[in-house]
């Protein structure tokens, strides 16, 4: 009844896949991969929170309160 049906596989596909499963065994740090995890995991997360923060102190400057305490804010 449903005979006759076999899936052709595509070859970059399946090596995207493999790579994919095999990834922490074939990965390497090299200066490009630290860089990006400089930027990307440290200085954007950073420069949000900076970003939030400033947010948040001209609001309470608006309305004439303290300014909030957070935790790495001044």
């Amino acid at each position: 009844m449903g005979g006759g049906m076999e899936a052709n596989k595509n070859r970059f596909v399946e090596d995207w896949a493999t790579a994919r499963e095999n990834l922490e065994y074939n990965f390497r740090w090299t200066r490009r991969n630290l860089a990006l995890v400089g930027i990307f995991g440290v200085a954007v997360p950073v420069l949000v929170y900076k970003g939030i923060i400033k947010e948040f102190h001209m609001q309470d400057e608006d309305a004439g309160r303290p300014y909030r305490k957070f935790w790495l804010s001044k």
